[in-house]
């Protein structure tokens, strides 16, 4: 009797504490999430959590009391993720809190840190981590190598390192066959591409590293943009070619040889036609020095003679005509040893044409690669066209893509700029870009960045009157960070230039209020993901008859739904695009004003994901 009763006791004692543990995370867990959120933050000797961000607490439980940023399990008896990002958090990344303790480690699947300033190197006890599904340490200070005991985690889905310093070579990630989503850009990886099952990835980006060598065959279903930036690979997609093995077979070899001779033969006959005709122009070319030649490109970017006009069939290089007037080169460092030689003898690649000219890509035999616009028909004479590109080149912004060089005659026009590699925002809206994402954050960025430099350039130009007059999302480029930067500012004039976007039955100049009209256009686009016009579709049209029917939601971007985006900051930003496009242009608020709303809802954004619970 008394044996059962003692196991009545011990099994009562067992329920109770079960009872008790069911649905609490454990004591340990806890000291380890706050360890590990105190080497990146500010705590108390007590072990508690002194930024006001956070509620966590050694007496309090992190799933029952909500702790902030943090996920848990359906029965609230483990932490499953942690979303620490954008917090401005700082230190060294310290992951033993989180991996070696089994109470964390077996259940942590996303640990999101993206967007701080975590310094030092991703270490080695990562690997114990195995639930990890998601690993996003972006936009840090992260660097050194890669632990190869990343590979060891098998459940990874998404990892995402880009915008660090990371160095040395990428780890084998090839046995990850579950990995969805790897983004590896600007950081300063070195070595070959190694093997990942890239049949199951849907983003992948290592571009703006120092990688080398083929790209895989089973990766080059990817887009271009995955892999610029590197300048030693070479093959698909990329237009640069691997070299071949040194075995070369004779008749290749031939081949070559007769390649070059033929062009020896061309170059002969190209430069007695010039020694001719220089012979017989007698002074007419003595004002014009070797170094202060330009190059021309006719409408089929064929090499025109720099004397006399004539196409020379031996290639696509740069402008039409006899010479007689110097490049004019602003004061820009990149500008430093340009000559029109260098110009003279690139290959250039036309990249687009529109109804005033068209644009170029420029590659210097040092490797400097330069755009060149082409402007036609435009009636200014080179004293006025000069004037008017040194007072654009006054207004410095770091969201304008300033101007390197020009050169102006009757004819033509020609602007020299710094090549941007990253593309522009048509493209990264509206292009095939292989499961790549377009956050709402970096959209919200694109509107201020773009929103502060008009109202800059346009105070400057006030009094001159000079206005962008082609404002569109093509115009708008990214640098390598990612930054927008507004192209070909000031390149259209005043007299009539009309815009085919504006709702409004009269035309629109190159005005301030043009500008702001284009303005608005963008910022639907941003919103709405749609083309400008489409098939008879009007962009401005179609948002004014949704909004009459007051179906706001149905104008945004799916993807910005699904991604759960902030509603109120996406409808304040339609309402500043709505009074852009305002058919009345007297009606369009300037540039300034529209600067200080969209900054205003940048800030109301930030606050609102520093305090997200």
């Amino acid at each position: 009797m008394e044996r059962v009763c003692m196991l009545v006791l011990i099994l009562s004692l067992f329920c109770s504490f079960h009872f008790l543990t069911v649905g609490s995370v454990e004591d340990e867990a806890k000291r380890s999430l706050i360890s590990f959120l105190c080497s990146l933050s500010t705590c108390s000797t007590t072990n508690s959590v002194l930024d006001p961000r956070f509620n966590w607490t050694i007496d309090s439980d992190p799933c029952k009391d909500k702790w902030s940023r943090v996920g848990c399990n359906k029965k609230e008896s483990s932490v499953t993720s942690l979303y620490l990002d954008q917090l401005n958090l700082s230190g060294p990344l310290k992951l033993d809190p989180l991996c070696k303790v089994p109470a964390v480690a077996d259940s942590l699947s996303k640990l999101v840190l993206d967007g701080n300033s975590i310094s030092g190197e991703v270490p080695p006890a990562i690997s114990s981590c195995r639930q990890l599904t998601q690993f996003q340490v972006s936009r840090n200070h992260l660097s050194g190598k890669l632990p190869d005991s990343l590979s060891a985690l098998n459940n990874l889905k998404k990892l995402d390192i880009s915008f660090n310093n990371f160095s040395g070579h990428l780890p084998n990630m090839g046995r990850i066959s579950g990995l969805k989503l790897f983004d590896a850009q600007n950081n300063s990886l070195t070595g070959k591409i190694p093997e990942f099952v890239f049949s199951n990835l849907n983003y992948f980006n290592v571009s703006y590293n120092n990688l080398s060598g083929p790209i895989p065959r089973s990766a080059r279903d990817f887009s271009v943009d995955s892999f610029m930036g590197n300048p030693f690979l070479c093959g698909a997609p990329l237009t640069s070619k691997c070299p071949k093995s040194k075995g070369q077979s004779t008749k290749d070899i031939l081949m070559y040889l007769g390649y070059a001779l033929l062009g020896l033969v061309l170059l002969s006959v190209i430069v007695y036609k010039i020694y001719q005709r220089k012979k017989n122009a007698g002074k007419r070319d003595e004002a014009v020095t070797a170094n202060d030649k330009v190059v021309a490109l006719d409408d089929n970017g064929d090499k025109l003679n720099q004397e006399s006009g004539e196409i020379s069939k031996t290639g696509n290089s740069i402008v039409s005509g006899p010479v007689s007037t110097s490049l004019v080169v602003l004061t820009s460092p990149t500008a430093n040893g340009l000559r029109f030689e260098d110009l003279l003898r690139a290959p250039a690649e036309l990249l687009g044409r529109g109804k005033h000219g068209g644009l170029y890509k420029v590659i210097c035999e040092n490797g400097t690669t330069f755009a060149v616009k082409r402007i036609k028909g435009w009636a200014i004479s080179s004293d006025e066209f000069k004037k008017r590109m040194q007072r654009i080149d006054e207004a410095k912004h770091p969201n304008v893509l300033p101007v390197i060089a020009f050169y102006s005659s009757k004819q033509e026009k020609l602007l020299v700029y710094e090549y941007q590699q990253t593309g522009s925002l048509f493209r990264l809206l509206h292009g095939i870009q292989m499961g790549q994402t377009f956050e709402w954050t970096m959209r919200l960025n694109v509107a201020v960045g773009i929103a502060n430099a008009l109202a800059a350039m346009h105070q400057h130009h006030r009094e001159s009157n000079i206005a962008h007059g082609n404002l569109k999302s093509s115009n708008i480029l990214f640098n390598k960070n990612m930054e927008p930067i507004i192209s070909e500012y000031g390149l259209m004039s005043q007299d009539g230039d009309t815009s085919s976007d504006d709702s409004s039955s009269q035309a629109i100049t190159a005005t301030f209020e043009a500008d702001i009209y284009g303005l608005g256009v963008i910022l639907l686009e941003l919103l709405t993901g749609k083309l400008v016009q489409n098939n008879g579709f009007n962009l401005a049209k179609w948002v004014h008859s949704v909004l009459r029917e007051e179906w706001t939601v149905e104008v945004f971007d799916k993807s910005l739904i699904s991604e759960e985006a902030s509603e109120e900051r996406m409808v304040d930003l339609l309402q500043v695009a709505v009074k852009c496009v305002n058919p009345e242009p007297a009606s369009r608020p300037n540039a300034n004003q529209i600067a200080t709303m969209i900054n205003a809802i940048k800030d109301n954004e930030d606050r609102s994901l520093a305090f997200e619970p």
